[in-house]
C-alpha cells in the first residue's frame, strides 16, 4: 500500500521499499520526492516532486527507492552519485 491513502507524509519521514526499481502515484493525495538507490545506498535517480497519477521510468540499478516529504531532496542537498545513511 505505501503512501496511498494518506493525507501527508509528515516532515523527516520517510518510506523505504525494497526491493523497488519503479513507483507508481495512483491513488496518492500529494506529491512526494524519490530517491532510487544501488545496494549501497548510492543515488541513481531522483524524482523532485513526483506528483500523483504519474509513474516513474524503471531505474535498472536501483534496489530500493525511498519516498520523502516533497522538497526534502533539494533541502538536503542530495544529489545523483551521492551516498545516504538512514538513521
Amino acid at each position: 500500500m505505501g503512501l496511498m491513502g494518506r493525507r501527508e507524509l509528515p516532515d523527516g519521514s520517510g518510506l523505504y521499499l525494497r526491493p523497488c526499481s519503479s513507483i507508481h502515484m495512483f491513488f496518492m493525495r500529494f506529491p512526494i520526492d524519490v530517491a532510487f538507490v544501488d545496494k549501497d545506498f548510492r543515488v541513481v535517480r531522483l524524482y523532485h516532486g513526483l506528483r500523483p497519477w504519474r509513474v516513474s521510468r524503471v531505474v535498472r540499478r536501483a534496489k530500493a527507492a525511498i519516498e520523502l516529504p516533497s522538497g526534502a531532496l533539494a533541502r538536503a542537498g542530495v544529489g545523483v552519485g551521492d551516498t545516504l545513511t538512514m538513521s
